[in-house]
C-alpha cells in the first residue's frame, strides 16, 4: 500500500472514531506526516500511533491531534498559541485551518527542524519562538486558542489568563506519568468553564529557560 493510500485509510478510521468536523480531517489529509518523522518510521507515518523524534520527545498519535484540534473550534479567523513545538505537525494542521499559530518550543533543534518544515511545505501563518512554554507569549495575547501538546499538573494559570473571553484552551492535565486527563479549558466574563475530555498519555510540559539544555 502507498503512502497514500495509508493516509486515505487513517481518515477513515479517524471518521470512524468520532473525528466529523471536515476542515480537521482536510487538513491531516493534506499534510505528509512522513515528513515530520525519522526516516526509519517512514512505513508507519499513517499508523495511528504516537512516534518517537528527536530530543526524548514524541508526534503525537493522529487520533489525538484530530482530537485536539477538534475540541479546539479553530476558525479561519483563529488566532492561536500553541506550546510545544516539537515536530511541527500539530502546527501545521492548526495553521491550515486559522489565521495565525503562534507556537512555543524549548528545544532548539526540535523548532529548527520544524521551522525548515514549515518552510519547505510553504506555511506562511506560523511564527516561532524558543522560550518557556509555561509563561505563553505576553506581547501577542490574548488569543482565541490556546493548545498545550505537553502535560501540566494543572490547568496553567499563566496560559489561562492569556485566552480572550470566550477562547478555549485544550490542555493534557495531570501528576500521573503513564496517563492524563484532556481538559478543555473555556474563558468567561466569570471565571473559567472545564470539561474533561478523556484520558491521554503526553509528555511532561517543563518549566525554565531553555538556554539550559544541552
Amino acid at each position: 500500500m502507498s503512502l497514500i493510500e495509508d493516509r486515505k485509510k487513517l481518515i477513515r478510521e479517524l471518521r470512524a472514531q468520532g473525528i466529523v468536523d471536515k476542515e480537521v480531517l482536510a487538513a491531516i489529509d493534506a499534510i505528509p506526516r512522513e515528513k515530520f518523522i525519522p526516516s526509519t518510521f517512514k512505513n508507519h507515518a499513517y499508523d495511528d500511533t504516537a512516534l518517537p523524534i528527536d530530543k526524548g520527545q514524541t508526534i503525537s498519535q493522529p487520533y489525538i491531534v484530530a482530537l485536539m484540534t477538534q475540541c479546539l473550534e479553530v476558525t479561519k479567523r483563529t488566532k492561536i498559541l500553541e506550546i510545544g513545538t516539537g515536530s511541527g505537525y500539530q502546527t501545521l494542521v492548526l495553521s491550515h485551518m486559522c489565521r495565525r499559530v503562534y507556537t512555543i518550543e524549548r528545544h532548539k533543534e526540535l523548532l529548527e527542524q520544524a521551522e525548515d518544515r514549515f518552510i519547505k511545505l510553504r506555511r506562511h501563518n506560523i511564527t516561532t519562538m524558543l522560550g518557556d512554554g509555561g509563561l505563553g507569549w505576553p506581547e501577542q495575547q490574548p488569543f482565541e486558542r490556546i493548545m498545550v501538546t505537553a502535560a501540566a499538573d494543572d490547568v496553567p494559570p499563566i496560559l489561562a489568563d492569556q485566552l480572550a473571553i470566550g477562547g478555549i484552551m485544550i490542555v493534557p492535565v495531570g501528576e500521573h506519568k503513564e496517563y492524563q486527563n484532556l481538559l478543555r479549558v473555556e474563558r468567561t466574563e466569570s471565571g473559567f468553564d472545564i470539561d474533561d475530555m478523556g484520558a491521554v498519555r503526553f509528555v511532561p510540559l517543563v518549566a525554565g529557560d531553555p538556554a539550559e539544555i544541552k
